[in-house]
Order: structure tokens, then C-alpha cells, then sequence
């Protein structure tokens, strides 16, 4: 393949893409900010010189300089990895339509743009006959009309036998888990309405509300797509993120979703994962998806499928996924993947060649004190080493042969730590082992030891799958 790809992004992602790239034969270019300057990602590259291949930059978040950079080395395409700038459609399409453009390593973006919205994407399923959380797929204005559909959906929860009926009031505007209050009674409903509208006038410049059918016992799922511009279209299966700290944020991932060794449904699991799997197919043929991405679906105890959202960017988990699929006996790097059809070569195989089989987990090791809202922790790491296994793989940006002061800029992700195993039982056997051989020491400022979840990973593995 030809091209030179810029790496708009950093830490363990960073490395990843560009272990994708040599793998392609690509060159490649990394960018850092002065908070990043002792990460792997900058230290394993050219900082100076003839063949400088990593440039300091102000912020991974000003498309200036990341557009300078790209110019200067004369790169033609751009990876944005996760976060910042990869579900950004804006700078998708100014990537693309620029005097000198680049190719963006990611779906076209018009189906960001269109995806990206979740109102959208919402209307877009039910139009297609794809479960989506009961409630509105548009914004409400009017007072007496959301009062009329909250009634509703109380009373439907009602008569479907839910003890304790509640309903989300959602600033439609809004995103990160701002502007969303709950209502358990209709007596409640107007003053809660009239004030969320207030706030989301405020904060976002909208008092549009969204309504949706409270659910709180269910399991979060995902399903891995693999895309192309050539029309094709297979899936790696499912996915289980249900385990994730207070803030939504996601600690321990496994594949697949369901297991009848986890937990007795009250399903047929084999069932559900299918149909999910079906209903984002049918998604993503009809928006025509043309590269990587996640379609996220929450399932309840009765196994009723509703499509969340979906992720137009490779994903932090995506490995996890690959780690139970084979082609020709191999599991398949969906990085590298995601980078050739950005190129625009075909697929190359078919659903039928992709074989699963076994289990695998996914350990999201973090400084933060779980104890404490999961706040993070931040400091010096003199010491990280982690078991070394057929079996296991490890993908971090943090240095094993010197101290590593832990940036505040950002949330102190320390590493990935992937498992996998003939089964579930055996892969969370191996996750255990793994974690028990995992070394982390560091201080703080006032001389205190590091903090780490990683006590925390360990006793949440008898929760995965389950309900």
C-alpha cells in the first residue's frame, strides 16, 4: 500500500495505529504535546533531525496544527483514533475537501454527521423496524404534549408489570450525561420539565426535551462492524461493557455478550445476540457504513434489545472482539483492518470466513481510587511490569524502563490488558492470574503509594454477563 498517515492522536491508540502502519508498509507521523513528552508514543519515534517523524504540537484538539503537520511532512492521510477529533464530522469533512486533502481514517462524514446525531439516529431505526428505548425521536417544545407522552409511557411500564415505573427527561442539546433529570411520578412531571427546559436554554441555546422509558436492569452491549466502500459488510460478533465506573466509563469488556456459563437467562442469549447483530447490519446497509464502527444496544433482564447508539470510530475495545475471531486460523488486527479500507481496498473475505471461538476479556487499568467515585490518581510510576503469556497482550504508553510522571492533562489510563481462553470460565481464570502478576508501584507527591483499580477489575469478573 502506498501513503503516509498522520497519527492525530496519543498514548496506547497512538502505538497501536502505528504498529498497523508498519505492518502496511505505511509511513507514518505522530504529533505530542509538551504534557506527553515521556510517553512511549514520542519516545519510540524521531523528535529532531533529518528523519523527525514526531512533531510537538499546542493540542491534539487544535486541527491547525494537526492540518500544519500533516501539510509540512507531506502526509496524505489521518487517523484520529478515539476521542478528540474521530466522530467529529466537521473536521472529517474538512479533512476530506481541503485544497490539500486528506484521507480521514474513518466512515465518510455524512454518516458521521447523520449518525452522530442521536435524535437521528433513532428516527432512522424506528423507520427501519430496529428497537430503540421507548420515548420520543424528536425534540418536544410543548409542554402539554410532553406531559401526554410521560403519562404514557408510565402507565405502559405500568400494565408491562414494573414495580417502579420512571421516565428520563433529556435536554436534547445536550450529551456527556448533562441536562437528564428522572420522574417517577406525573405529579412531578411539569416542574422538572419546565426547569430541565430552563437549563438546556441556557447551557446549549435549546429547551428542546427528549422522553424516554427509564431502564435499569439490563446489560450493555455492543456489536463490532467491519465495513467498506465497496459495499461490504461482516460483523466480529458482540461484545459485554456492562462493568463501568460511576461515570460511564467503561473498566472491564468481554466477548461475547452472552454466555450460558455466566449467568441462567431468562433468554435465549444465542437468540439476542443474533438479532442485535441483524438489526446493525440492516443499520449500516441502509446508511451505507463504509468503515469501522460500533453499534451499542442495551438488553434488559427479558431480553429485549434496544439500540443505544452508534460509535463511528474505531473503539477502545475493539480488540477484545478480534480476539475471538479467526481467519484462516488467525485473529485479525482491526486496526489494521480499519487503515487498509480507509485506502480503499475491498474486504478481501466474506462473513462465512470468520470464525469464532473461546472467550476473551479486556482490563482498562487506571490510577483512580474506586473507593472514592473512581477519582483519579496522579503521580510517579517507578515500577511496571505485567505477566507475559500466549495467551495475553498488553498495550500501553507507559515506559517500563524508567519513572513516568502521570500527565494531569488527561484521565490516567495506565494500559490495556487483553485475556483470552477456550471459554469464559478459563478466560476469567487467566484474567485473574494476570492481574495477581501485575506490578505497579509508584508515589505521589506527598510520598503516598499509587492507587490502581486494578483490585477492583479482579473482583468484578464474576459480574460479567450477568444480570
Amino acid at each position: 500500500m502506498e501513503g503516509k498517515v498522520l497519527i492525530a492522536n496519543r498514548g496506547e491508540i497512538a502505538i497501536r495505529i502505528m504498529e498497523a502502519c508498519k505492518d502496511l508498509d505505511l509511513d507514518f507521523i505522530v504529533v505530542y504535546t509538551d504534557a506527553d513528552k515521556n510517553s512511549e508514543h514520542v519516545r519510540c519515534n524521531i523528535t529532531s533531525g533529518p528523519e523527525q517523524n514526531a512533531w510537538r504540537i499546542t493540542s491534539y484538539t487544535e486541527p491547525n496544527d494537526l492540518f500544519a503537520v500533516a501539510d509540512h511532512t507531506n502526509c496524505t492521510a489521518i487517523h484520529p483514533g478515539y476521542g478528540f477529533f474521530s466522530e467529529d464530522f466537521r473536521f472529517a469533512r474538512r479533512a476530506t475537501i481541503r485544497e490539500r486533502s486528506l484521507t480521514f481514517i474513518g466512515p465518510n462524514w455524512e454518516v458521521i454527521r447523520d449518525l452522530g446525531d442521536k435524535i437521528n439516529t433513532k428516527r432512522v431505526a424506528n423507520k427501519l423496524g430496529i428497537p430503540t428505548i421507548p420515548g420520543t425521536d424528536a425534540p418536544i417544545y410543548n409542554e402539554m404534549e410532553a406531559e401526554e407522552i410521560a403519562a404514557q409511557l408510565l402507565q405502559t411500564q405500568r400494565e408491562d408489570g414494573i414495580d417502579n415505573p420512571s421516565i428520563l427527561i433529556k435536554a436534547a442539546a445536550g450529551g456527556g450525561g448533562m441536562g437528564i433529570e428522572e420522574v417517577t411520578e406525573i405529579e412531578e412531571f411539569r416542574r422538572v420539565y419546565r426547569q430541565l427546559q430552563s437549563y438546556a436554554k441556557r447551557q446549549f441555546g435549546d429547551g428542546g426535551v427528549l422522553i424516554e422509558q427509564c431502564l435499569r436492569d439490563y446489560n450493555h452491549l455492543e456489536v463490532q462492524l467491519l465495513c467498506s466502500i465497496h459495499g461490504d459488510r461482516i460483523h466480529f460478533s458482540s461484545r459485554n461493557c456492562t462493568i463501568q465506573s460511576t461515570g460511564r466509563q467503561k473498566r472491564v469488556e468481554a466477548a461475547p455478550g452472552f454466555h450460558d456459563s455466566c449467568f441462567d437467562y431468562d433468554f435465549d442469549e444465542k437468540k439476542v445476540l443474533d438479532q442485535i447483530v441483524q438489526y446493525s447490519l440492516k443499520l449500516a446497509n441502509y446508511v451505507k457504513y463504509d468503515n469501522v464502527g460500533t453499534w451499542e444496544w442495551i438488553v434488559s433482564r427479558s431480553g429485549q434489545p434496544y439500540l443505544l447508539e452508534v460509535n463511528t470510530r474505531i473503539q477502545v475495545e475493539n480488540d477484545v472482539s478480534a480476539r475471538i475471531s479467526y481467519i484462516d486460523g488467525k485473529q485479525p488486527n482491526l486496526i489494521r483492518e480499519q487503515i487498509r479500507l480507509a485506502l480503499g481496498e475491498k474486504i478481501g473475505y466474506k462473513q462465512k470466513h470468520v470464525k469464532f471461538k473461546g472467550a476473551a476479556i479486556e482490563l482498562r487499568i487506571v490510577a483512580e481510587d474506586t473507593r472514592r467515585g473512581f477519582a483519579p490518581w496522579i503521580g510517579t510510576i517507578t515500577e511496571f511490569k505485567f505477566p507475559d503469556y500466549p495467551w495475553s497482550t498488553v498495550y500501553s504508553h507507559v515506559p517500563t524502563d524508567r519513572p513516568y510522571p502521570i500527565p494531569s492533562d488527561f484521565d490516567p489510563n495506565l494500559a490495556l490488558a487483553l485475556v483470552w481462553g477456550d471459554s469464559m470460565d478459563d478466560a476469567k481464570q487467566k484474567a485473574a492470574q494476570f492481574i495477581d502478576e501485575t506490578v505497579i508501584r509508584g508515589e505521589d507527591s506527598s510520598g503516598n503509594s499509587i492507587i490502581t483499580n486494578l483490585e477492583y477489575l479482579k473482583n468484578n469478573l464474576d459480574r460479567l454477563l450477568a444480570f
